[in-house]
């Protein structure tokens, strides 16, 4: 599943799919992101963006990625889970339009 977005529907992406055996999920432009895992993300990227010294290559990104996620407040994660039965009562209720979460 990917949310449509142009890099998703490249020729390379496409191909290391294919290679691979992975077949897309139809899913409506513009449909309504329901993946909790964004707001996770999201918090990481700006830890790792608040940081006094942001990483400046490949390996310092790793670490500081992976030192950011170890400090993740469990509640964060609890918080992002729970939220899940109101951000779909909310997209039923828009008919599946923007959710503001």
């Amino acid at each position: 599943m990917d949310d449509n977005a142009t890099c998703h529907r490249t020729l390379a992406v496409q191909d290391c799919l294919d290679s691979e055996g992975i077949q897309r999920l139809v899913w409506p432009a513009r449909s309504p992101d329901l993946n909790s895992i964004e707001n996770v993300w999201d918090a990481l990227g700006r830890k790792v963006a608040g940081r006094n010294y942001p990483p400046t290559n490949k390996n310092t990104l790793i670490r500081a990625l992976t030192e950011e996620w170890d400090k993740l407040p469990q509640q964060l994660l609890n918080n992002v889970v729970q939220s899940m039965v109101r951000r779909v009562e909310c997209c039923i209720t828009l008919h599946g339009g923007h959710i503001p979460y």
